[in-house]
């Protein structure tokens, strides 16, 4: 667990993003972790989460298409004027596509929670309709379609503002520890 800021991460901020992290599904969480991996180097990624080739393959598509997020960390709107949203919203939400078609993001808040960390606090406004778009495109079955579009909340829609506090929690993958061999 590390955080990214160059202060002491509050407390009770860690904890809550701590425990959110703690109740998506397994897969969600790996699958997070993976895509931090993918997005910031932080380890071969194909070396640690491919378990076949299809899943090794994911993960070659989720790097050449993570390449772009440091241009759309830099094209973040500071505010909705429409000549801003064009560039960004379609690369977000292609890149959310991608993403939900993977089938490990399970809900609006597994989503949101990889995307703050992906692209920091000030995309926050720009989740709900990047990931309304991406879960309605066709390329999902119509099931999940209407999973992901009902797991987004009215209030997560209609939000009148959003934090600016980047967050403190990245999970990262830890090895597991040969207790036999620790002793």
């Amino acid at each position: 667990m590390t955080t990214r800021t160059s202060q002491p991460a509050g407390g009770t901020l860690l904890i809550t993003e701590l425990k959110e992290f703690a109740s998506f599904p397994k897969a969600t969480q790996r699958y997070i972790r993976r895509s931090l991996d993918v997005a910031y180097g932080r380890r071969d990624a194909i070396g640690c989460w491919a378990r076949d080739e299809a899943e090794a393959a994911s993960i070659r598509a989720q790097t050449r298409l993570y390449k772009q997020i440091d241009t759309l960390r830099h094209q973040v709107p500071d505010d909705s004027g429409l000549d801003m949203i064009e560039p960004f919203l379609g690369l977000l939400v292609t890149l959310s596509a991608f993403d939900l078609g993977q089938d490990r993001l399970p809900n609006f808040a597994a989503y949101r929670f990889l995307y703050e960390r992906l692209l920091g606090a000030a995309v926050r406004p720009w989740l709900p309709s990047a990931f309304c778009s991406a879960a309605a495109l066709p390329h999902l079955h119509p099931d999940r379609r209407r999973s992901l579009l009902q797991s987004i909340s009215e209030s997560a829609a209609t939000a009148p503002g959003w934090s600016n506090r980047e967050p403190v929690f990245w999970p990262e993958w830890v090895e597991k520890v040969d207790v036999k061999a620790a002793a």
